[in-house]
């Protein structure tokens, strides 16, 4: 596709309610991406896509560009994961994700943690990592140091994504999510094959699982958290102890739809608690709660990040957590809860945290 002569018949294809295959897509987020596109066109390309919705061929063209401008790193472990959020959700809960990456590294999983400043909650990964300490890192042989060495490295949207400087003003200025709110968790810059990733709508289930799996990823649980036991559509980005958690997991290249119940949650020794009982703060706070994790507390925040490592585990190690009809086997799901519960109670996450903190 030529865009150097206009965007305006790309706005007027957009208009009429008309499709771009992924390539084309690829092609305008290229030049988007590369400042060859002004700010009234981008804004006004994102809200016709706001409106009209994209199609999985769109998400995974733009995801395809993303990947092709960031600055990428290499892990020398095939199974490194990634566990992250759309964010978006609105519910500003304590950082979950960042806390099972810690606990995921002291069982020596490599892990890959992509994130970014907070967007629509209180303290986002770097946020929270900035109160702990560890500050974002842009030395790419550091990184990938702490990768190999520690299990660990965070690698932060600005700092691999930096062609998102051509549209950060008019993500400001528009105010409202946009299709790049969904190209973060989906262009991990170390390239990872097994992710965990919550969205903040179920939505985006099936179209993010399908992407990921166009392009190749081995295992990924695309995760959402029901807030209460009513089917209600909004909820949260992560596996959740207030209500179900609806998923998507990939397996084997097949695609299977999961349930994680309340039912599970208890028989895994886990206790339902509602969202209020993770709400999070300032970066400051959620740090607090994350150092007093690490160092043995009990409640609703150590059971969440429990029943999120669990996952995590099995997405990379292959337990056999489900079955083809994605009936979730509870005595694994108890097993890997138990071993996750060990990480944090042997003061070995606390070492990772302490060890990153040394690092920078």
């Amino acid at each position: 596709m030529d865009l150097s002569f206009s965007f305006t018949p790309i706005l007027e294809k957009s208009l009429r309610g008309e499709h771009f295959s992924s390539q084309e897509t690829t092609d305008i987020f290229n030049a988007i991406l590369t400042g060859k596109v002004s700010d009234v066109h981008i804004a006004a390309f994102l809200m016709i896509l706001r409106m009209r919705g994209a199609t999985i061929e769109e998400l995974e063209g733009a995801v395809r560009s993303m990947r092709h401008q960031m600055l990428p790193i290499t892990p020398n472990d095939p199974f490194t994961i990634d566990v992250c959020g759309t964010g978006g959700d609105g519910q500003s809960t304590l950082n979950v994700s960042t806390a099972v990456s810690f606990v995921l590294a002291a069982m020596g999983i490599s892990v890959a943690k992509h994130g970014n400043r907070a967007q629509s909650s209180k303290s986002g990964a770097v946020d929270v990592l900035s109160a702990l300490n560890v500050v974002p890192q842009t030395d790419i042989e550091i990184l990938q140091d702490n990768l190999n060495e520690h299990k660990i490295t965070f690698l932060s949207a600005f700092v691999h994504h930096p062609a998102l400087s051509h549209i950060n003003l008019v993500r400001k200025e528009l105010g409202v999510r946009t299709i790049f709110n969904l190209l973060g968790p989906l262009s991990n810059p170390a390239n990872v094959r097994y992710q965990m990733i919550g969205v903040y709508d179920t939505e985006w289930l099936m179209p993010f699982i399908q992407v990921l799996q166009n392009l190749g990823s081995k295992r990924v649980w695309v995760v959402h958290g029901l807030i209460e036991d009513a089917g209600q559509k909004q909820g949260v980005d992560e596996i959740t102890l207030a209500g179900p958690s609806k998923i998507m997991a990939l397996e084997d290249n097949k695609i299977i739809p999961v349930t994680l119940s309340i039912e599970n949650i208890k028989t895994a020794g886990l206790t339902p608690a509602p969202l209020s009982a993770i709400a999070g703060g300032a970066p400051k706070d959620n740090a607090a709660a994350m150092l007093a994790l690490f160092n043995g507390k009990k409640d609703a925040y150590r059971d969440t990040v429990l029943i999120n490592t669990a996952i995590a585990l099995h997405i990379v190690k292959n337990y056999s957590l489900i079955n083809t009809h994605g009936e979730i086997n509870p005595t694994v799901l108890k097993e890997l809860v138990l071993k996750a519960a060990d990480a944090i109670d042997s003061g070995s996450a606390l070492s990772v945290l302490h060890a990153i903190q040394h690092k920078t």
